[in-house]
């Protein structure tokens, strides 16, 4: 198996190229010896330019055209949302192959790869039709809270009608597994209820007693450390206390605004249950700084480390 990393270089028109190349710069030798930028030649040499960066791309490029690379910096369009694309299935299909053990993405804009023709709703779930798999869960991963999703990008109504007993189960499951992947043998998983209070016994809802306990009991009586339904105004401080190695997220929000309170510039976006490893950063392709060569690209250099950690795991 290999332990090269893919980063794929995102939007051309966003911060994407210019936080791939400070992170390649940064690298030991060994390290970037065992990197890959699936991108754009031109646009990362402009990038270069950006951020006045001496960096050798000659052997790490997976060179893909782009028709008048380099685009113009921090311009929507439908020719870099397919770019964005294309990075990311040429990734995928090498990843597939074995050439990289792997992938972490730089940031896509959604309206760009929409008007491309590629109708996603972001790198989740552009992953899973283009591996065929059935489920893939977002995991955001901080240093002191990490926070696993029953759903993402749907609305709060829809959110609510699919957290059924066997996706919460299923998510808990997943969490699990991924957690004693990367080193922890007993995760402590809290999963948080979905109304107020956990609904006060059905003055509020019934989800939390009719839904999400049953799939707590499920998974315990597998032997998973799952604790809850937990009010979500209490629970996510709980586990950023240390009294929990992950949380549960019923929907987007619930899981996303506790991560960017207390991580907003170093949690990396995982997907769980893929038949590829895939991080990736947590923030947006952020038009306005755009070839500015002002992009922090701390958070790529912490979804590298999370990725490496990834492969290591698989090869142990």
């Amino acid at each position: 198996m290999s332990d090269t990393i893919g980063i794929t270089m995102g939007d051309p028109a966003g911060v994407g190229p210019e936080i791939s190349v400070k992170a390649l710069a940064e690298m030991s030798p060994a390290d970037r010896a065992r990197t890959q930028i699936y991108g754009n030649r031109a646009t990362l040499e402009a990038a270069k330019t950006a951020i006045g960066c001496a960096v050798e791309l000659e052997g790490h490029v997976v060179d893909l055209p782009i028709e008048g690379a380099p685009l113009p910096w921090g311009q929507l369009s439908p020719v870099a949302g397919d770019a964005a694309f294309r990075f990311i299935e040429q990734a995928v299909r090498d990843a597939q192959a074995g050439k990289i053990g792997c992938i972490v993405t730089a940031p896509i804009n959604k309206e760009a790869l929409n008007a491309a023709g590629h109708h996603y709703d972001g790198h989740t779930g552009m992953l899973r039709s283009l591996t065929g798999s059935q489920a893939a869960y977002m995991l955001l991963a901080s240093e002191r809270l990490k926070v696993i999703h029953v759903s993402t990008h749907v609305s709060l109504s829809e959110a609510i009608r699919r957290a059924t007993t066997e996706r919460v189960l299923a998510t808990i499951r997943a969490g699990n597994a991924h957690l004693k992947r990367i080193g922890i043998a007993k995760p402590r998983i809290a999963v948080a209820g979905i109304n107020p209070h956990c609904g006060e016994n059905g003055l509020f809802g019934t989800e939390d007693v009719d839904q999400i306990a049953p799939a707590v009991d499920a998974a315990r009586a597998e032997g998973i450390d799952a604790s809850g339904p937990i009010s979500a105004d209490t629970v996510f401080h709980r586990a950023h206390s240390g009294a929990f190695d992950l949380v549960v997220a019923q929907y987007h929000d619930q899981g996303h605004i506790p991560i960017k309170l207390v991580a907003f510039d170093t949690a990396v976006n995982v997907s769980v249950e893929l038949p590829i490893d895939r991080t990736s950063v947590d923030h947006g392709t952020a038009f306005d700084i755009a070839g500015k060569g002002i992009a922090n690209h701390g958070n790529m250099n912490e979804a590298i480390a999370y990725a490496r950690k990834l492969v290591a795991g698989k090869a142990a």
